[in-house]
């Protein structure tokens, strides 16, 4: 039986992967540690507001759903 070998560009295909992500990754702009400060907060306040509304929804709700099927 004949031996097959892999091509050539196979065998280094996992390292040109890493260095194009490396590469990749360069190019990126990121946040400063002030703007990623900021916008964690602004995204947990939102989330917190979001969370009252839907809470207070839920709580009306609830509380017709009793009123009506309970009548109390």
């Amino acid at each position: 039986m004949a031996q097959t070998t892999q091509p050539a560009e196979k065998k280094g295909r996992g390292f040109k992967l890493f260095g194009n992500v490396i590469a990749e990754l360069k190019k990126v702009t990121w946040l400063s540690r002030k703007e990623a400060i900021y916008l964690t907060g602004l995204v947990l306040l939102v989330a917190v507001i979001v969370g009252l509304i839907l809470g207070g929804i839920d709580w009306i709700f609830s509380f017709l759903i009793e009123k009506i099927f309970t009548g109390s």
